[in-house]
């Protein structure tokens, strides 16, 4: 079987697309959405993107981490609607569909403009915390983040008991300045650090800003960068959260598989 793939990156964070409106891609087959993000047998990617009609809305965004799990991804999302506006499927505003609901989004200046789900609060886990973002994230505030052992840390996090079974993504934050932060994650279901994560620089936003009526904060990630702002109400919640940043094509080719 033949299959024709674009390849996208948001901030790093890189994704097989196919444009699946047709209904071709077998979405059980796990053992071939690992195989497509296999860096060194398959394209290559942290997850997978299925492209599909929806009667309600734009488009649907299937997601699959690069192991076959599912979850809500922010740079993906950001990407699915770059991708959606190639395919000519949307033009500057969309509406569409995701595995934690409907999500709005705007193309503007080069940039995607991705309206995430509210969020009910944050959680505290001793001197860390945790927020669920469309998929979970611990989130712990570090020094030198730059020569921070993300993955041997994050790993330990990811496979604590209080995360058992599904485990958690972990976020490491330092503070650059008053309304700036710079961000690395562990991901679940990469099993490794990602240059970027979308849900996860959300979830650390929020956690920076928590005590704010609103606030815009800018994120560095080793990918580059992003913003997150949003609202809060007077009962812990958060709401209006947009993730802003780029989504852009690399390359486009056809697998044998």
């Amino acid at each position: 079987m033949e299959i024709s793939f674009y390849k996208y990156q948001g901030t790093g964070n890189d994704f097989v697309m196919i444009d699946d409106r047709a209904r071709k891609f077998d979405d059980s087959d796990l053992e071939l959405v690992s195989k497509l993000c296999d860096r060194k047998f398959g394209v290559g990617a942290d997850g997978l993107i299925l492209i599909r009609n929806h009667p309600s809305y734009d488009f649907e965004m299937i997601y699959f981490n690069a192991d076959g799990s599912q979850s809500m991804c922010g740079n993906g999302a950001r990407c699915a609607v770059a991708f959606s506006a190639f395919l000519g499927i949307v033009a500057e505003k969309t509406s569409f569909l995701a595995i934690d609901g409907a999500h709005e989004a705007i193309l503007k200046e080069g940039l995607v403009h991705l309206l995430m789900g509210d969020v009910a609060g944050i959680e505290e886990k001793g001197a860390d915390s945790f927020v669920n973002t469309g998929s979970p994230h611990h989130i712990r505030f570090v020094q030198d983040i730059a020569q921070y052992p993300v993955f041997e840390e994050g790993a330990k996090v990811r496979y604590d008991q209080m995360y058992a079974p599904a485990g958690t993504n972990v976020n490491f934050v330092e503070k650059i300045s008053g309304d700036e932060i710079f961000v690395r994650t562990y991901e679940r279901g990469v099993e490794d650090e990602t240059l970027s994560c979308g849900t996860g620089v959300t979830a650390a936003a929020i956690a920076v800003g928590k005590d704010l009526p609103a606030a815009t904060v800018k994120i560095k990630t080793l990918g580059g960068q992003l913003s997150v702002k949003f609202k809060a109400s007077e009962k812990g919640s958060f709401k209006e959260i947009w993730l802003i940043g780029p989504a852009e094509s690399v390359f486009a080719g056809k697998i044998s598989v």
